[in-house]
């Protein structure tokens, strides 16, 4: 998934929804800053947009690559840690007791 480092915050969420749904599926995403012109002169930008994107995933997932800086990208890997799907698994089985209970 790539991110240009002026990205709007609407923007921004729509990206993390469809980096949400390959995460569902199983797959690693791989998501990329890219830099344009003179925004090389702040690089600091890109890691706090990498380190935002981390955040709001939370304990979700798991960096497989740290943010790098290569050329004009900054790249980082990203999978999910587990404790999403361990977590929605035993909402579900929690229902199933619910209805079992409850005829």
């Amino acid at each position: 998934m790539r991110f240009g480092l002026k990205i709007s915050e609407h923007d921004l969420g729509v990206k993390m929804g469809k980096v949400a749904k390959f995460l569902e599926d199983g797959h690693k995403v791989k998501i990329t800053a890219f830099y344009r012109g003179r925004e090389l002169a702040h690089k600091e930008i890109g890691f706090k947009l990498a380190q935002k994107v981390i955040d709001d995933f939370g304990d979700t997932i798991v960096v497989d690559q740290a943010p790098q800086f290569a050329g004009k990208q900054l790249n980082f890997v990203v999978r999910t840690s587990g404790k999403a799907a361990a977590a929605a698994a035993k909402a579900e089985k929690g229902e199933e007791n619910a209805k079992v209970k409850n005829p």
